[in-house]
């Protein structure tokens, strides 16, 4: 962005704050994103700087010690195609790095990018590569690495999520055949032969065909990695990375371990190195390795897990608020759930509000029906779905099941939370006519199936925007999009809703996205679970993430 657009963005920004449209934090997302450095933000709010994004080298930090932490080890094999953060990518996080970094506090900061630079149309966005980070091997991570991954990312035969973030900024979708039922099908190429161009050994230019205010944020979506393209799009033991560790080991089910390397562009690590434990789907397992010492962390805790932990005297909590949710939601392409009448009634047919003490023990805080949470800072003002017996029973009867009608829920058991909300759901159902017979099945056998079971309940993690989530789960065709919703007019409200800065506009036009979903959406959505976890007190250095997310390269362990 040249000087001149610059200022006018921030000024812009400084007018939103000073009238009391947006809040501090909210300033220091929006200036840094248009351009604003770090330190200058944070000095015009009055904040400190913060826990810094690189490492902790300058603080008085004890070195050495494997820190052992509790979690699912998944497959690792395509970084592209993760689909939890919280597990698959904070093991590869700690090897390969992304180009951005969003911290703690929902600020984005460039990590691998020196910089990034976005037109005032907010349609270009000029990304400038960080010169002094090697690979492992010593080979300089240049722009040729990023256009690689970019490149990779955004194509559909690779099946990353990434597409939900960029389908309609660099991309289009053109006619290719018909499918077996003789309707028109169509394939994403790239909207221009520049959408993705590169200037020289250091600087990429993303030419978008639509304004993208979130392109910094989007970089640090959990399968966007830098992968060594020499490695072609596996991870594994021994594969590159521009990182603070290397992998040594990795059994999946098992364990993922790490070691520290030498040289490591943003200052050598305090740890040696990291293990990262499969504790299995059982609360009680991963609460007895806490208690005898076997872990010192545990990656995600469940609320079931919150007493036993919170009585050990030698470990510390963590929480910060977060988005992460269980969606109840319904397959639109099947019955009954095509009609949207069914599942308006099967969202009138709970009480939002009681699912904090039944599935989370009051560690969340209300949800609204439309996966955008009230702490995030495009959120647009929408009314509670309030529960409505009478009303779930007559839209019942008018899509015909005036009897009601019986199904199946499927949710997976890896998440005790999400288990309890399918139980207090299922119970309150009964009230409308609903009869539903609850499938607890095993982590990794719903998450091979779960974009194509017809009704289940999925955990979705914290994301730093709402219209990012609304991009990933809700728009016509993704990979992600679990319960085949596709509406136009939502889609053309989220490409509207991505390219406004100002907070006013911008909400506005998110509030019509979340009164779709409330209204036509394919999901009950009661409630938003916080994110916390517990550490032993010897662990320095922990912050917690809303999604999760460790960082090894800014953790020590006192003896």
């Amino acid at each position: 962005m040249s000087s001149k657009n610059q200022d006018r963005n921030i000024a812009l920004l400084k007018r939103d704050l000073a009238a009391g449209r947006i809040n501090r934090r909210e300033f220091l997302r929006y200036a840094v994103l248009v351009g604003m450095a770090a330190p200058a933000a944070y000095a015009f709010v009055g904040e400190p700087l913060g826990t810094g994004i690189i490492g902790s080298a300058a603080a008085a930090m004890p070195g050495g010690g494997t820190l052992r932490l509790g979690t699912q080890v998944k497959s690792l094999k395509d970084p592209a195609t993760y689909s939890w953060g919280g597990y698959d990518a904070n093991v590869t996080r700690q090897v390969c790095e992304y180009l951005t970094l969003t911290d703690e506090n929902n600020v984005t900061h460039p990590y691998l990018l020196e910089k990034w630079e976005a037109s005032s149309d907010l349609k270009t966005w000029t990304l400038s590569v960080r010169k002094n980070v090697k690979w492992h091997n010593g080979q300089d991570f240049t722009a040729d690495d990023v256009l690689w991954n970019l490149k990779r990312l955004a194509d559909p035969a690779v099946g990353s999520s990434f597409i939900g973030l960029i389908k309609d900024f660099l991309l289009k979708p053109v006619p290719d055949g018909t499918d077996k039922n003789g309707k028109p099908k169509t394939k994403l190429v790239w909207w221009d032969a520049s959408a993705i161009e590169k200037i020289d050994s250091h600087t990429i230019r993303l030419n978008g065909r639509v304004p993208q205010v979130a392109i910094p944020e989007y970089l640090f979506h959990y399968p966007a990695l830098m992968l060594y393209p020499g490695d072609k799009g596996v991870f594994g033991t021994g594969s590159q990375g521009t990182g603070a560790f290397t992998m040594t080991e990795y059994q999946i089910g098992k364990i993922a371990a790490v070691r520290a390397v030498k040289g490591y562009w943003g200052g050598d690590p305090h740890l040696d190195g990291m293990r990262f434990i499969d504790l299995g789907d059982n609360p009680a397992t991963a609460i007895s390795a806490m208690a005898s010492h076997q872990v010192d962390g545990l990656v995600v805790t469940d609320p079931a897990q919150y007493p036993a932990l919170k009585a050990m005297p030698f470990l510390k909590l963590y929480t910060v608020g977060s988005a992460q949710t269980g969606v109840l939601r319904f397959h639109v392409d099947q019955k009954p759930w095509s009609d949207p009448r069914v599942r308006m009634a099967m969202r009138l047919g709970l009480d939002n509000a009681s699912f904090i003490a039944a599935a989370v023990r009051g560690l969340g805080t209300l949800g609204q029906d439309c996966h955008v949470a009230p702490v995030l800072p495009d959120y647009g003002k929408v009314p509670d779905i309030v529960r409505n017996i009478a009303k779930a029973k007559k839209l019942l009867a008018e899509a015909g099941y005036p009897n009601g009608f019986d199904t199946e829920l499927a949710t997976p058991a890896d998440n005790a939370w999400i288990v309890a909300e399918s139980q207090a759901a299922i119970e309150q159902w009964k009230e409308i006519g609903a009869r539903v017979k609850l499938n607890i099945m095993p982590g990794a056998e719903y998450w091979n199936v779960w974009t194509k079971v017809p009704f289940g309940c999925t955990i979705w993690y914290h994301r730093p925007l709402g219209v990012m989530l609304l991009n990933l789960a809700y728009r016509t065709g993704v990979p992600w999009n679990e319960t085949g919703y596709s509406n136009p007019e939502f889609d053309r409200l989220l490409n509207q809703a991505g390219g406004i800065l100002e907070a006013k506009k911008r909400a506005a036009v998110m509030q019509k996205l979340q009164e779709i979903l409330q209204q036509d959406g394919p999901m009950a959505q009661p409630m938003f679970a916080e994110a916390f976890t517990f550490m032993d007190k010897k662990v320095q250095g922990f912050v917690m993430h809303p999604s999760n997310y460790i960082f090894g390269n800014k953790l020590a362990m006192t003896a």
